[in-house]
């Protein structure tokens, strides 16, 4: 089977990220992926380690899926 590519799928895909200032620190989770979650020194820093963790989150959950569905499976592009 070809892989399905998400960059190829209708729209983009984007996340919500509530961050804020606590102290020293910066910190900040995606509204859409419970566990996605960081905090950093910057606020910069905060987001460039949002983003590896939410890809992280999603190749792990994407993983699990495939997996879970075995050699037979369809991969469909969902659109909200």
């Amino acid at each position: 089977m070809e892989a399905f590519d998400p960059s190829e799928a209708a729209g983009v895909s984007a996340y919500t990220a509530v961050v804020k200032q606590d102290g020293d620190w910066w910190i900040g989770w995606v509204e859409e992926v419970p566990g996605v979650n960081a905090q950093e020194r910057t606020r910069e820093r905060l987001v460039v380690a949002l983003k590896a963790v939410l890809q992280e989150a999603l190749e792990m959950n994407r993983a699990e899926a495939r997996a879970a569905a075995g050699s037979s499976y369809e991969e469909l592009a969902l659109a909200l």
